[in-house]
């Protein structure tokens, strides 16, 4: 354990020894470790979350919404899955997805690039190991840590594709090919969520395409390694994603909970189905009509977990202009609960305040 000199566990010396090791926690597995670091190591109420709140360990009976038959424009089926993806939407925030279109071999080629990744030595990935934001490609483990948060047991590659643009060239060529070919499909499907999330919430099925307001994508390529004690850490803390919309594609380990009836339950993964969960900022535009729901993923004492997460975002052009609920649904029997904020001030709200923070709803909500 790093102490300081009073004997104490020094967090920053922690931090900058991990960080300029640029190794990652494969890095420390590598190392044979055998005790989880100091530094990992979660406070049990963290762990819990909240004392009155017992996990389960049946499966949560997620909505499953059958895509087969959709096609964007028209059709009793279409109408059909528009109205699943509203009620999941609006009682879950969760839904799982099959017969969405990417093809299963491009899912597996995907799975494999990342662990193939990830499992590079050290030293190739070392250039790449940043915690700045601005780089489109980076590797990093736990970026921009507030002093005293702990850190999670995870690996991330992320990708950056702003405004669907990402020149080839700085995806590491070990998934460089996958990577493009994945997020083709994930464009697609994106375009076709789009259209049924939009008459989900009653609007022309082209309006949230109008507001670009999924034009980019953030694919985070996560690799959570082996556990030596995973009941003293977390792969990733409990959290409602800042997005419009997520949707994750996950290998057979599991880990996945999310926060259902005030009860964490565990969502198994199911081969060939993607994951789709609204974000924060969907349930601000749709003024609290969909859900976004606190998630974590709980370190495995097997593993390594493969998880692939794309994270829609504005374009360029919408994130320069200010959200706040969609005025189209809007009534006097439904006023706005959120104000008018710009999305920069959105992302600088959460950087700032690190691990305190699990949703910025409340920080955005109108006082009543």
């Amino acid at each position: 354990m790093v102490v300081s000199s009073n004997g104490e566990f020094d967090w920053a010396k922690a931090v900058k020894e991990f960080d300029e090791a640029k190794s990652g926690v494969k890095g420390l597995v590598d190392a044979g470790v055998t005790r989880l670091p100091r530094l990992f190591v979660h406070p049990p109420e963290l762990l819990q979350s909240n004392p009155k709140l017992e996990t389960s360990n049946a499966p949560a009976e997620l909505p499953t919404i059958d895509f087969e038959g959709v096609e964007r424009g028209s059709g009793a089926r279409q109408r059909e899955v528009v109205e699943e993806i509203r009620k999941a939407a609006e009682e879950w925030g969760f839904f799982r997805i099959i017969n969405h279109s990417v093809p299963l071999e491009t899912m597996d080629a995907m799975l494999e690039a990342v662990r193939r990744f990830h499992e590079l030595p050290a030293v190739e990935k070392m250039p790449l190991y940043s915690d700045d934001s601005r780089k489109r490609v980076r590797f990093n483990s736990n970026s921009a840590l507030r002093e005293n948060d702990s850190a999670s047991w995870r690996d991330i590659l992320t990708c950056v594709f702003t405004d669907d643009q990402l020149d080839p060239q700085e995806i590491p060529l070990a998934c460089r090919v996958e990577v493009q070919e994945y997020v083709k499909h994930m464009i697609e499907l994106r375009e076709t969520m789009s259209e049924l999330i939009s008459e989900a919430l009653g609007l022309p099925s082209n309006y949230l395409s109008s507001i670009e307001c999924m034009k980019s994508q953030a694919m985070a390529c996560l690799y959570y390694p082996i556990c030596p004690e995973p009941e003293k850490t977390l792969g990733t803390p409990k959290h409602s994603d800042t997005t419009f919309l997520t949707l994750l594609m996950q290998d057979s380990i599991g880990g996945l909970q999310i926060l259902h009836d005030n009860q964490w339950v565990d969502v198994p993964p199911v081969r060939g189905a993607l994951i789709a969960n609204i974000g924060d900022l969907m349930q601000i535009i749709s003024n609290d009509k969909f859900i976004s729901v606190e998630h974590r993923v709980v370190a495995q004492p097997v593993g390594p977990r493969i998880s692939v997460a794309c994270f829609f975002t504005p374009s360029m052009a919408a994130a320069a202009k200010p959200f706040a609920p969609i005025k189209e649904i809007l009534s006097d029997e439904n006023p706005a609960v959120y104000r008018e904020f710009m999305f920069r001030e959105y992302c600088q709200y959460y950087k700032i305040k690190g691990q305190d923070v699990v949703s910025a709803l409340p920080h955005y909500k109108i006082p009543s």
